[in-house]
């Protein structure tokens, strides 16, 4: 506690404010796609910060795929649709204020689809006795959290998934899931807000689990194909209303 009380709080760093100015300006379309970004000596004079700051910025974003910085030429915007990494969602949610617009979610929604129906059946032919006593434990976290603990809600949520990702035996699965955390849990925490989802849900991962136990793959394929389209159905449904 002495540490963490003798520990200086920062502010946010001339770094990340520069990341932060230049990921709104490409994700917008403010800065255009193969547009060419001025000199770092140029841009550390217009920002009034030190070239430092700004050539460390730009090798982030080069590091995110939202420009491509050559030597004796200089940054250009990219398309991030093209370039991108994982890293883009979770701006693109910082930059619509964790809202994502419904040709993304449908997007979003759509890999889940791809991705979670194959380690749900995975995850019943892989799964361990210890993993089997890991999902007792976080169902029982379910019954005991409050119903209006939104952010507790998600979390949970988040954990039962990453531990089907775990029980495929797969080691790039839970790391794909991990990536994707707050995209994830930002979502459930809307879809939570829906009146009477959180014990269908919950229902819904009794059953899964059971299949999961009883390693019967062909059921633990339609009960998360269950689950994904109750969860599509009501993220559009609020997403309709909020237009």
């Amino acid at each position: 506690m002495r540490d963490l009380l003798s520990t200086p709080i920062k502010a946010e760093s001339l770094k990340e404010v520069f990341v932060s100015r230049f990921e709104k300006l490409i994700l917008s379309g403010n800065l255009s796609i193969g547009e060419k970004l001025p000199s770092e000596r140029e841009l550390a004079l217009q920002l009034s910060v030190s070239r430092p700051v700004v050539h460390e910025g730009l090798v982030e974003l080069a590091s995110k795929g939202l420009i491509t910085m050559k030597p004796r030429v200089g940054a250009t915007v990219n398309d991030y649709r093209k370039e991108g990494s994982p890293d883009i969602l979770i701006s693109l949610f910082e930059y619509q204020d964790g809202k994502l617009d419904p040709k993304i979610l449908k997007s979003i929604l759509s890999m889940r689809v791809v991705f979670e129906v194959e380690t749900a059946k995975e995850a019943a032919i892989n799964r361990t006795d210890e993993q089997i006593a890991e999902f007792e434990e976080i169902l029982k976290k379910e019954k005991a959290t409050d119903i209006n603990n939104i952010e507790a809600l998600a979390n949970i949520d988040f954990d039962f998934h990453h531990l089907i990702t775990m029980a495929t035996d797969n080691m790039i699965y839970p790391l794909i899931i991990n990536s994707m955390r707050m995209i994830y849990t930002n979502l459930s925490k809307q879809f939570f807000s829906y009146p009477g989802v959180v014990s269908k849900t919950f229902s819904f991962h009794q059953e899964i689990f059971q299949a999961i136990k009883e390693k019967n793959e062909k059921l633990a394929v339609k009960i998360m194909t269950k689950i994904l389209k109750h969860g599509e159905e009501h993220l559009s449904l609020m997403i309709s209303s909020k237009e």
